[in-house]
């Protein structure tokens, strides 16, 4: 994979905006009759996050909720409960946080002449750019793709060539940038894009696609991985 990188696409949460409200997410277990509190709930989020991030096909959004609530409660849970919270998360109010790194990495990416668009396993596209324009990021991205609205989930290979498409990019010549190393940047990779792994924690697994631990890193890593094609060609 040679030349310049024209496009760079982004996941959502995780990545660019932290939606992660354990306070909220455990009243609302309550409120369901199951008892869980925010600490336990937040470890056990983490921890299906990444057993989730695994080549095999994505559960609904009820089953993985079902899976957090049961890490955090030692106890197997309904599916009446699961689809019950599910439904009440997306009801209420989300708090979300732009990360101190995204505008410095998006002002950058523009300066250089970069498309930037959005691929994101999420309800809709809608609520993908309402959280965008909420955190006042929406204008710099030409693209948003919600799985929900493509009725698809990453790590498919489908949803990252639509992106490109969209963005009007060879995929050779857009880069992924996600915080999950198998359903961002290696499924990305095997669509033939370039992946990126942004590691906020900063331990590696020590293969597969490359890592940074900050967003400020990426404008830099494309620069280097530029020139490192050009020196091959030359």
């Amino acid at each position: 994979m040679t030349g310049r990188i024209a496009g760079v696409l982004f996941d959502l949460g995780g990545t660019l905006v932290d939606i992660r409200d354990y306070v909220g997410w455990s009243r609302i277990a309550r409120g369901l009759g199951w008892e869980v509190d925010s600490e336990s709930l937040g470890h056990a989020f983490i921890e299906e996050m990444r057993e989730v991030d695994r080549p095999r096909p994505t559960a609904e959004l009820s089953e993985f909720w079902r899976g957090v609530l049961h890490r955090a409660s030692g106890r197997e849970v309904p599916e009446a409960v699961a689809r019950g919270f599910l439904a009440e998360y997306e009801r209420a109010p989300q708090p979300v946080h732009l990360f101190s790194d995204v505008r410095r990495c998006l002002d950058a990416l523009k300066d250089q002449g970069r498309a930037l668009g959005i691929i994101s396993n999420s309800r809709s596209e809608l609520h993908v750019r309402e959280l965008l324009q909420g955190v006042g990021i929406l204008s710099y991205f030409t693209v948003t793709l919600s799985s929900g609205t493509e009725r698809i989930l990453k790590p498919d290979a489908e949803i990252f060539q639509r992106g490109v498409h969209r963005l009007g990019v060879a995929p050779a010549q857009a880069l992924y940038v996600g915080d999950l190393p198998y359903t961002d940047a290696w499924a990305a990779e095997r669509a033939g894009l370039h992946g990126l792994w942004l590691n906020r924690e900063g331990t590696g697994l020590g293969s597969g696609a490359p890592e940074v631990t900050s967003l400020l890193e990426v404008p830099l890593w494309i620069q280097q991985l530029e020139n490192e094609n050009a020196s091959r060609r030359s």
